[in-house]
């Protein structure tokens, strides 16, 4: 393993609200069930102690379930998502803060917006956070266009930008859905690659990813790959990487590099 390089593991734990994006009802008591049970999921990754990431958490999906996140600040740094996944104000970005830190006993320093849609800033770094990590720096047809943003960790307004990574050449994005859609060889290839190149690399995931949701009617592209082979498929990553480099926080990360 080289120590000089770190893996970003991180989760996005959230109620499952994805149905909603493509005309499908879904309950908010069947929302917060799926990414309950994906949480449960992935707990073997979570419990493996060579293994730190960084929990990006809506408060309403803590305040449902706790325990379970208290739980796992023994371990993981919980991040903020916001409030609620389909939803938000300014004011949630203090708010959320506030109620993860009431539950998990420990201070929140770091942002992911849903779906990874433009946040003010200035309006971060009013209500506390260090870090933001809403950027996929690629293009997402009908999502959005983020070429023109740095590639790697940059600084805007005060508050460190840590993206989600994507290749030093062509910018492929190196996220959820190359990893359902991509063959793992070439994906993995890529994460080194990467990894290789910037000293670092960021991943995300969602618990509900490790559920059977094809009976939801998703595009093929959002469900390929569920349950247990996708979580083979992420063992044999998270293996493969162990190898050539740490998986930490990005807490910590960011203490270890200068911003």
């Amino acid at each position: 393993m080289t120590a000089e390089r770190f893996i970003l593991l991180s989760f996005d734990v959230e109620e499952f609200d994805m149905p909603l994006e493509y005309g499908y009802q879904i309950s908010k008591e069947e929302q917060l069930r799926i990414g309950k049970k994906g949480l449960d999921s992935i707990a073997p990754i979570l419990s493996h102690s060579s293994i730190q990431s960084t929990l990006f958490t809506t408060a309403n999906f803590a305040d449902h379930f706790p325990e379970t996140i208290r739980e796992l600040s023994k371990q993981h740094e919980i991040a903020s998502h916001t409030y609620y996944h389909s939803s938000f104000v300014n004011e949630d970005l203090l708010l959320s803060k506030q109620t993860l830190e009431t539950i998990s006993g420990k201070p929140v320093y770091g942002l992911r917006m849903p779906r990874m849609r433009k946040v003010d800033m200035d309006e971060v770094k009013k209500a506390g956070y260090l870090y933001d990590s809403s950027v996929n720096p690629t293009w997402l047809p009908g999502r959005y266009n983020n070429l023109h943003l740095p590639r790697t960790q940059y600084t805007e307004a005060g508050i460190c930008r840590i993206p989600a990574s994507v290749s030093p050449n062509f910018r492929i994005p190196l996220f959820w859905l190359s990893f359902k859609n991509m063959p793992l060889q070439i994906f993995k290839h890529l994460a080194l690659q990467t990894l290789k190149k910037d000293g670092y690399l960021c991943l995300y995931f969602h618990p509900w990813e490790f559920t059977d949701i094809n009976h939801y009617q998703l595009p093929m592209f959002t469900r390929r790959w569920c349950v247990e082979q996708l979580l083979e498929r992420l063992n044999k990553t998270i293996q493969y990487l162990q190898k050539e480099g740490e998986f930490i926080s990005m807490h910590a990360y960011i203490n270890k590099k200068p911003r």
